[in-house]
């Protein structure tokens, strides 16, 4: 199945960009593509395969080969994966990267300003990949594929496609609402030459739930729906990537717009987990594999591949910026000296770990005798410490202050490079999994759902638990399971969920929103580097948001400045 998506992907790579400075405006019909790759059904589908490339592709090219999507942007810095770990790993407690360009140093430390870049290419990218779905949508219609002579081909698919792209738009906004709060809507109805009015958040979220619950068949709109759960090619959404969205908008909703939506967040979360399309996975460690496309758990995967589909801003990223050459004598990593060694693991999310299970054990790479699997860091390099500063208590670029963190390796699960080599990695990017689902019921319930019961709750949350312990129903040979993981009764409190989130989900993009959904990200929960002190200092509660990018603002004299900035 991954040669079909593949194929599906890379057809957005002969697609001519004209896009220059994007801003917040729309594009014309002409800015995208030209004219004639409309008139074959081959070119419908290569407009929508950029849509959802565009989140982790960074060019015309691939492998960062120039003609960047965003003009001006460094184009391994600027992919959108690779920039929303800057805004959701870097600024929390679980990750450290020493460099300070283009605005890394403030992510670390909490201080960023409408013009540090990694901010202001975030936003852009996505309002780049909207552009690019309202292009798609306003040539995806009955008329113009009647006019154009493809109505035959695309009349049975086309209600399909324009759900598909209208999916990722809100996504997008959902992002935009979290990251940025009050942006503009742009659909693909704005005028050219429209200069977009800013909407509140709560006008952002509103039009991404109302998005979504269309193109689930949950409200009225004009056919557009995604095919059922399960029933899509491999790493295209369905209703079940529908539902998992609407169950993180609903979760925080409270945080963003000041509504509870709790009992909302449960029914969409227990949909997923009941429709048993996208089970866990029998092995936690094989969801960042190579071969993870195998992986039943990845509801919506961004594919990426060392041959087809290159780029550094992707999971290329995950693994190369998180080991180092080293490394690669002690265990495959999967691109062997090729590692970058410039990101570390905080002392915080080391700690949130038993420390048995924490140190490396070159006899055991896979960490089959640790009780909890996730548990997965370097730390037999020689001199490495888990503290991220050096003797005289500085901040270093040294890799072995602070320990690697080795979730993601560029092999198959059976320990083998892939077919496509180590240059580039092709490990697809897990963007929304069911275990999250597990944990956003479980939490919902804590947090006053009106459905669900307690003990529920508490057997989604040890399901998680178990897995990871990899005991019950995910015991295998020769894997260590005689601790279940398991917690009780009197352990179930939101304090153990958010730990759990960070021991589950780290590095996959969600904590920032974790620890202010928790009231834990500015102010009372400190960690390394955190307002440029070693061991972290409050900061205002304004860093909640991110500010509108200066270039915006200049672009758009109707916009207003998020407080603070």
């Amino acid at each position: 199945m991954k040669k079909y998506i593949l194929m599906f992907v890379i057809g957005c790579l002969g697609l001519t960009s004209c896009i220059g400075d994007l801003d917040t405006m729309p594009i014309d019909d002409n800015s995208l593509v030209s004219e004639q790759v409309y008139r074959s059904k081959k070119g419908y589908m290569g407009v929508l395969a950029k849509c959802y490339a565009s989140l982790i592709l960074t060019g015309q090219q691939g492998g960062d080969g120039g003609d960047g999507d965003l003009e001006g942007a460094n184009e391994g810095y600027s992919g959108y994966m690779r920039l929303l770990f800057y805004l959701q790993e870097l600024d929390t407690d679980n990750f450290l990267m020493p460099s300070s360009s283009n605005g890394l140093r403030n992510c670390l430390n909490l201080n960023w300003t409408p013009s540090t870049s990694v901010v202001t290419w975030t936003y852009q990218r996505l309002y780049m990949s909207i552009a690019y779905c309202n292009e798609f949508l306003r040539e995806c219609t009955p008329e113009k594929m009647q006019e154009r002579g493809v109505w035959n081909d695309m009349s049975a698919d086309y209600l399909n496609y324009r759900a598909e792209a209208r999916f990722i738009r809100a996504y997008c906004y959902s992002m935009l609402c979290d990251l940025f709060g009050n942006v503009s809507i742009i659909d693909e109805n704005t005028g050219v030459k429209d200069v977009p009015a800013q909407n509140t958040r709560k006008e952002v979220f509103d039009y991404a739930e109302g998005e979504l619950l269309t193109i689930i068949g949950e409200a009225e709109g004009n056919g557009d729906v995604l095919k059922d759960a399960g029933q899509n090619e491999y790493a295209r959404v369905d209703k079940a990537a529908g539902w998992f969205l609407l169950a993180r908008m609903y979760l925080n909703a409270d945080t963003w717009i000041g509504e509870d939506r709790y009992t909302d967040c449960y029914i969409y979360a227990k949909r997923l987990i009941d429709s048993n399309t996208y089970p866990l996975a029998s092995d936690y460690r094989h969801i960042f594999l190579a071969d993870n496309e195998t992986c039943s758990e990845i509801i919506w995967p961004l594919v990426q591949d060392g041959e087809k589909a290159q780029s550094s801003a992707g999971t290329n990223f995950y693994v190369k910026a998180f080991v180092n050459g080293p490394m690669d004598e002690l265990y495959k990593t999967g691109v062997g000296s090729r590692g970058w060694g410039n990101v570390r693991s905080k002392t915080t999310l080391v700690n949130a770990f038993n420390p048995a299970d924490v140190t490396f054990d070159p006899n055991d790479t896979w960490g089959n005798n640790k009780n909890d699997k996730r548990a997965q860091f370097m730390t037999a390099l020689d001199g490495q410490t888990k503290e991220t500063w050096d003797a005289d208590m500085n901040m270093t670029s040294t890799f072995t202050c602070g320990y690697g963190y080795i979730k993601w390796r560029n092999v198959t699960k059976n320990d083998e490079i892939p077919a496509q080599g180590d240059t580039y990695t092709s490990i697809d990017f897990p963007l929304f999994r069911t275990a999250d689902a597990y944990l956003m019921a479980a939490e919902a319930i804590l947090r006053g759902s009106t459905q669900g019961s307690r003990s529920e709750g508490l057997e989604y949350f040890n399901k998680v638990r178990r897995r990871a312990y990899m005991s019950g129903e995910y015991a295998q040979p020769g894997v260590k399971s005689e601790v279940s993981g398991e917690i009780d009764d009197s352990e179930f409190n939101l304090d153990y969920i958010l730990g759990e989130r960070q021991r589950e989900l780290a590095s996959e993009c969600v904590r920032r929103t974790d620890l202010i959904r928790f009231g834990k990200f500015t102010k009372g929960n400190n960690w390394d580097w955190k307002n440029g002190d070693r061991l972290g200092s409050d900061v205002s509660d304004f860093y909640k948001l991110f500010p509108i990018p200066e270039s915006e603002m200049t672009n758009n004299p109707t916009l207003e400045q998020n407080d603070g900035y």
